[in-house]
């Protein structure tokens, strides 16, 4: 596995403060694992300053902002899949281009998209995951 791309579900999840979230973010870390997290989806979950959970995950994170290529990479995933979400689409095009995994807290989304979008790795709940 190449990495690891949150979505917002995680973010959420970590907001949340749920305990499988946290048990799986101390043993990534632990390996040394930095999880890559789309410009969009910190802006979709980021609510305000004071969520300290959240913004310590983020802190732990590799934010990748989006540039024209990906915008227009992301609108033809959109495309191609006939969806119009586009937080969830660079979650993917972004995931394939690194070959990485996603934890998301909704698949079904993802997994239409990475239809489209080979080189993606395995699409993951928290309640998918050995903990």
């Amino acid at each position: 596995m190449a990495g690891v791309t949150l979505d917002t579900g995680a973010l959420i999840a970590a907001e949340r403060n749920d305990r499988r979230f946290w048990v799986w973010w101390k043993w990534q870390t632990s390996r040394g694992v930095v999880a890559t997290v789309p410009s969009p989806v910190v802006a979709q979950a980021w609510r305000s300053a004071r969520d300290a959970r959240l913004a310590m995950v983020l802190a732990g994170c590799r934010e990748v902002p989006m540039d024209p290529s990906t915008s227009r990479r992301t609108g033809e995933l959109c495309g191609a899949a006939k969806t119009a979400d586009v937080v969830d689409a660079v979650v993917v095009r972004g995931a394939a281009d690194r070959h990485d995994d996603v934890l998301t807290s909704d698949p079904g989304d993802l997994r239409l998209l990475a239809a489209h979008a080979p080189g993606i790795g395995k699409i993951r709940t928290l309640e998918d995951l050995d903990l």
